[in-house]
């Protein structure tokens, strides 16, 4: 029987057509700008969680 987990699984064949389609969309020079686009995305995301983060504890300090 095949659980719902087993389609969730990403092997390096997908990963293989996931980067050629990516390639094909938007090209070789595209490619470093994006990923420094997302790059800073998760840093600014990374930084106001631990802003949040702080924020709780020093409200149940006081």
């Amino acid at each position: 029987m095949i659980s719902i987990g087993t389609f969730l699984v990403i092997g390096a064949p997908q990963i293989i057509l996931i980067v050629v389609i990516v390639l094909l969309l938007f090209g070789g020079k595209k490619i470093p700008e994006l990923m420094r686009g997302l790059g800073s995305g998760i840093k600014e995301f990374k930084d106001a969680s631990k802003e949040e983060e702080d924020g709780l504890k020093k409200d149940k300090k006081e």
